[in-house]
């Protein structure tokens, strides 16, 4: 009986002992242990999707947007921050977008952590703002200013008119051609993080670039079928839908969404609305707008959803829907509006 336990504990020590030097082997030959993953903080929703994404098995992600709160509005805390500190990148937008960001990064200066702007080299289009594109309803009044009061405008007004419009539209995420590389930047970090794993970056970053490429022919193909190109929303966060498709928006609210236009501008908006013969107002996941509940209430429309993806909800999470299920909802809320 003794032998036979003797035997046995043998055998067992023997099995453990090639499993340990199996291991071994396989975590030299990679080069690391493959089953650290790296630690990446982002700031806006659709940063954290294209970084699982991309980085599959071999990242772990936290957002410090939570679900469905504004960007615009989020503060960090100490604990936050210490925690950001410990991990391996931190990626966020580069367009202030989300007003924590730099707090974080100069948290940052003296760790070992990698930040990654998550918009290098996107091309972007400049800040439109409401009276810009409402201004076919508006007079003109300069014109109605003669030499001298034209002159009177002083070079800090000027100023603060060109560093105004020299503003750059955030929502880059919301196009998927500029999605793509933004999604192309976080490949590049992790590469940079965990070189062993350069394929399968590459290999997962080219899938989903494929699936960017088709949502941008759906995009195309809603514009090209649809009877009106004009849509009104209660945030003027879809430029990029301008720029990449030729549509319109009405934003009730600028860029930023606690912008609230002037009882004029208010008045022009309704009149666009009404000009236009639009039947509905588009409202965002994250975003009370009183204002846009007027227009609604004046104009008679109806309301539909576009979302924005800063942040997804509660309700996307539990219906396990991501940024290309969101983004194809959005499509068919424009296709219902737009024909």
């Amino acid at each position: 009986m003794k032998k036979k336990t003797f035997s046995l504990m043998a055998v067992l020590m023997i099995v453990f002992t090639l499993a340990a030097c199996n291991s071994a082997t396989q975590t030299e030959s990679d080069g690391e242990n493959t089953s650290d993953k790296l630690k990446i903080y982002t700031t806006i929703y659709p940063m954290q999707y294209f970084t699982e994404r991309i980085g599959g098995d071999y990242v772990s992600t936290e957002n410090l947007v939570p679900p469905g709160a504004d960007a615009h509005s989020v503060e960090v805390t100490t604990k936050t921050m210490v925690d950001v500190a410990e991990s391996d990148a931190f990626i966020y937008t580069g367009t202030g977008v989300e007003g924590f960001a730099d707090a974080v990064i100069d948290s940052l200066e003296k760790e070992d952590v990698i930040i990654v702007n998550g918009t290098e080299n996107v091309s972007f289009i400049g800040a439109l703002e409401r009276e810009e594109h409402n201004e076919e309803a508006e007079e003109t009044t300069h014109e109605e200013h003669d030499e001298e009061n034209h002159s009177e405008e002083t070079a800090e007004e000027h100023e603060e008119h060109e560093e105004h419009t020299s503003d750059q539209d955030p929502h880059v995420w919301l196009d998927p051609e500029r999605a793509i590389v933004i999604a192309e930047n976080i490949k590049n970090a992790l590469v940079e993080l965990k070189p062993a794993r350069k394929q399968e970056f590459e290999d997962n970053f080219s899938a989903l670039k494929t699936e960017l490429e088709d949502l941008d022919s759906e995009f195309n193909n809603m514009v090209d079928s649809s009877k009106t190109k004009t849509f009104i929303v209660s945030h003027s966060a879809y430029g990029y839908w301008e720029d990449a498709y030729g549509l319109k928006q009405i934003g009730i609210s600028g860029l930023s969404p606690t912008d609230e236009p002037s009882q004029k501008q208010l008045s022009n908006i309704i009149d666009l609305v009404k000009e236009n013969d639009l039947k509905y107002i588009f409202f965002e996941q994250n975003l009370e707008n009183k204002v846009a509940e007027i227009v609604k209430n004046e104009t008679g429309t109806e309301a539909l959803t576009l979302h924005n993806l800063e942040s997804i909800t509660d309700e996307n999470i539990e219906n396990s829907e991501d940024y290309f299920v969101i983004m194809k909802k959005n499509i068919e809320a424009l296709k219902q509006a737009l024909n």
